[in-house]
């Protein structure tokens, strides 16, 4: 939104995502009497409107976009009473939401304004990684829903990999305090009843290691051996064997237990990454057929398994849009999720290649493999997908927030990410900073001050990112993909790639920091998370310019102190937001730090 079109609005009124259109008459109301308690009664959930809140659902025409039903306008009396309308019962949720916002922003009087809003994309989604090591607990599953349906998502998806509790198959799940099937149709209850569909999200190809290196299905992986991950080297289990018939009846399986527990009719069944598929027992019928014919034949099979149980797959489309002859060998009601994480993916391009199915965009928080979040990353990463989603016709966006190397990030700085890829899905255009702040003060309940500081926050090793490339492709000039720089940088053995980073972009990181400071007085919990990010990227600075001796050897027992205490709060934090079972798996990450020199491994403690 425009600073010309905000100075309009009534003052301190803080709405997130912004409306298309707010008119305000100058005048106010009286608060009806007992509204801040109607606003912190679960108001999402659609119970009985107070005398003081007038709803009317409309009714949408016949052929209307799927969109309108969530259209709305909000109207504010001189006497107090509210109004609402909307084709259908979405947008009356989502004129809720604003009013909530409203009674926060403004006390005592309320502001007489109509608002008049409507999504630029119908379907605006989130996928949480619940398989790297974080799974919430149920409460703060609750709480995240009711804060995503606040921001107008209404789809949402887990992303399993081993994390669901499949009877016969505890010898995988044990110890990971997985979602139970009990607890996964509370779920769905739950986003049902706050207007967010909620669909089944399980790996049925790739990145099923976990299940591939236990003895009891060993013999369903690809290979064992040596493979290449892209570009990177790998050894071990990765995917199922495509050509094995038991490889379908272990999908049915799993499948069979998962679906039912949800009502949605879509269910995600990943397919993306298999870089090992012709590494191993597949490599003659690959040879003989193709990759992507022995991909799309699996991945139609899939979809198949899931069709008899009742639901429409959605698959991650990495591997058909690089080998576009194979989307013909897909079934036609499979919807490709075409994803990528960096400003410069290739979305018009990705859009054109899915013309004629139904597709979904899928762009990224840019949390992972940080502390920080990378702001500029994720802000053109955003741009463009939503550009590309409104001008190319994409059915919905699903913003994906990841948790590899150990999900390390806190929520504050994921959220962040999340809200503004909501807003821009809503809005059809990426929220400004101003707009950001508005959403801080809903999330967080302050005065904008966590995401302006979230935001900086996100840019402090942005130097050292256009240049580190070098820390994950050894020997090649750029910028650093996927992580920042400095999470990159302490996975590298402290002798090597020191010379990877120049110490006058350091030092802009370093007095990028010093600048920022602590983080601002928010909520307790938030502020303990963000005091931690900011002290695990002062470690990770000094740590940094360690290894390339750029500091005193003092120094160096400094960094060891730090990174014992680091590892401690992430280590309290972690039972704050998620269950205990994926814990030591992060804190492996920890140990997988090369030590300082004369520090034994593992770090100091």
């Amino acid at each position: 939104m425009t600073a010309a079109a905000r100075c309009h609005w009534p003052p301190g009124l803080r709405l997130f995502p912004p409306p298309a259109a707010l008119t305000w008459a100058g005048s106010s109301a009286p608060t009806p009497a007992g509204a801040s308690d109607w606003a912190a009664s679960d108001p999402l959930l659609m119970s009985e409107a107070p005398p003081w809140l007038h709803e009317r659902a409309s009714g949408g025409w016949c052929g209307a976009p799927s969109g309108q039903g969530q259209a709305f306008r909000l109207c504010i009396r001189p006497d107090g009473t509210v109004e609402s309308e909307s084709p259908g019962p979405a947008g009356l949720r989502h004129a809720r939401a604003a009013l909530v916002q409203v009674l926060r922003s403004c006390g005592p009087t309320l502001p007489c304004i109509e608002i008049i809003d409507r999504p630029a994309m119908a379907r605006r989604g989130v996928m949480l990684d619940v398989s790297r090591c974080r799974i919430p607990t149920m409460d703060e599953f609750g709480r995240a829903f009711r804060a995503l349906a606040a921001l107008r998502c209404n789809h949402l998806q887990l992303y399993t990999e081993h994390t669901f509790a499949y009877e016969g198959h505890r010898a995988v799940w044990e110890g990971w305090s997985p979602i139970t099937p009990e607890e996964l149709i509370r779920l769905d209850a739950l986003a049902s009843s706050l207007g967010i569909e909620l669909a089944a999200n399980q790996n049925c190809f790739g990145h099923l290691r976990q299940w591939l290196e236990h003895p009891d299905y060993a013999h369903l992986a690809e290979t064992h051996g040596d493979w290449m991950f892209d570009v990177w080297p790998r050894s071990g289990p990765f995917s199922l064997c495509p050509t094995d018939p038991r490889s379908l009846a272990f999908v049915d399986d799993l499948l069979g237990q998962l679906l039912p527990c949800v009502r949605s009719g879509l269910v995600n069944i990943g397919c993306d990454e298999t870089y090992d598929i012709a590494f191993g027992r597949s490599k003659e019928h690959v040879a003989a057929r193709g990759r992507g014919a022995v991909f799309a034949e699996f991945v139609a099979q899939v979809a198949q398994i899931a069709a008899r149980h009742g639901k429409r797959s959605m698959f991650w489309a990495d591997i058909a849009l690089s080998h576009p002859e194979c989307l013909g060998l897909l079934p036609a009601d499979a919807v490709p999720l075409a994803w990528g994480y960096e400003p410069d993916a290739p979305w018009q391009r990705w859009c054109d290649a899915l013309r004629g199915r139904e597709f979904w965009l899928c762009p990224g928080t840019s949390s992972w493999r940080s502390m920080t979040g990378r702001r500029a990353e994720r802000r053109g990463n955003l741009a463009g997908a939503v550009r590309a989603a409104s001008e190319r016709g994409a059915s919905g966006l699903l913003v994906c927030d990841w948790g590899d190397s150990g999900h390390w990030q806190t929520w504050p700085v994921a959220m962040h990410g999340i809200a503004e890829a909501l807003a821009a899905a809503w809005m059809g255009t990426p929220p400004d900073d101003a707009d950001l702040l508005s959403a801080s003060a809903h999330l967080w309940g302050d005065d904008g001050a966590c995401a302006a500081w979230l935001e900086a926050l996100g840019d402090v090793d942005a130097p050292l990112r256009a240049e580190c490339m070098g820390l994950s492709r050894p020997g090649i000039a750029g910028a650093i993909r996927n992580q920042t720089a400095l999470f990159a940088d302490l996975f590298q053995p402290w002798h090597l790639h020191t010379d990877v980073g120049t110490r006058d972009a350091w030092q802009e990181a370093r007095a990028a920091l010093d600048r920022l400071g602590p983080p601002p007085h928010a909520d307790p919990l938030v502020e303990r998370e963000l005091s931690h990010t900011f002290e695990a990227t002062r470690w990770m600075l000094g740590r940094f310019a360690a290894r390339r001796g750029w500091e005193l050897p003092t120094d160096l027992a400094d960094a060891s102190r730090r990174r014992a205490s680091i590892r401690r709060t992430h280590e309290a934090l972690w039972t704050e937001r998620s269950r205990v079972g994926g814990l030591s798996r992060s804190l492996a990450f920890f140990d997988r730090i090369a030590p300082v020199p004369g520090e034994p491994a593992g770090g100091a403690t």
